[in-house]
């Protein structure tokens, strides 16, 4: 289930239906220094995905990227359970059965660096999403901040894709930028993603970008 990204980087895909869209969400593991494993946004975890993981290491560290990537959490925490669960602000009042949840650092965390880099995406409270930046491999790990739905899909996620402005190319989706409260903060966020020198952009949903990031990610931020 696990495919490797590059070097230290995996990923696995689960497709499922959330409020009646067929969807498909990403789960990005890192392998950090020490064999160290962290987990950005979980999906349901089955017998074969974790014979894989102790081939690559010892999952320490387990992270809900924002407050809509939380469905599958428990089913880590129980199974990791000496690992350190994070997440942002709020996350435990939709997770009340999982009691060790740490809020997420709003920026660098010293367990995670060089390798891993992290901050809070600023200005859009309702989903609270940190975007990710792994330096060995230069790739960018974003969630639902900025969607790019390629291929071949069912027509109700097409409609969505095509209404949310997020089919034809990379773009912060609609329903994102409705929910932007403070632009200039949003802004100010985007400019410092921007910073990071990423070849590649590992979406939470459907594609990962291999051509042009930089430059497609910079017009889609350009709408703060």
């Amino acid at each position: 289930m696990l495919q490797s990204i590059d070097e230290n980087l995996w990923h696995a895909m689960h497709a499922f239906t959330a409020n009646g869209l067929p969807i498909t969400s990403r789960m990005t593991v890192v392998r950090l220094p020490g064999k160290r494993l962290l987990i950005h946004s979980p999906i349901p975890l089955n017998d074969t995905m974790r014979q894989q993981l102790s081939e690559l290491g010892k999952v320490v560290f387990i992270v809900a990227p924002n407050l809509y990537h939380h469905l599958f959490l428990a089913s880590f925490a129980t199974a990791f359970s000496d690992a350190t669960i994070h997440g942002p602000l709020n996350l435990h009042k939709k997770c009340p059965d999982i009691a060790t949840i740490q809020r997420l650092p709003s920026g660098d965390f010293a367990e995670w660096l060089p390798d891993l880099e992290h901050f809070a995406f600023e200005g859009i409270p309702a989903g609270s999403e940190s975007v990710w930046f792994h330096r060995p491999s230069a790739t960018l790990i974003v969630t639902d901040l900025v969607q790019w739905m390629q291929g071949q899909l069912p027509w109700s996620t097409k409609t969505y894709a095509m209404l949310t402005g997020v089919h034809k190319h990379m773009a912060v989706p609609l329903t994102v930028r409705l929910l932007t409260r403070d632009r200039a903060a949003a802004a100010r966020s985007a400019e410092r993603l921007l910073r990071w020198p990423f070849k590649r952009v590992v979406f939470a949903h459907n594609t990962i970008i291999e051509i042009d990031a930089q430059a497609r990610m910079r017009k889609a931020l350009d709408v703060f």
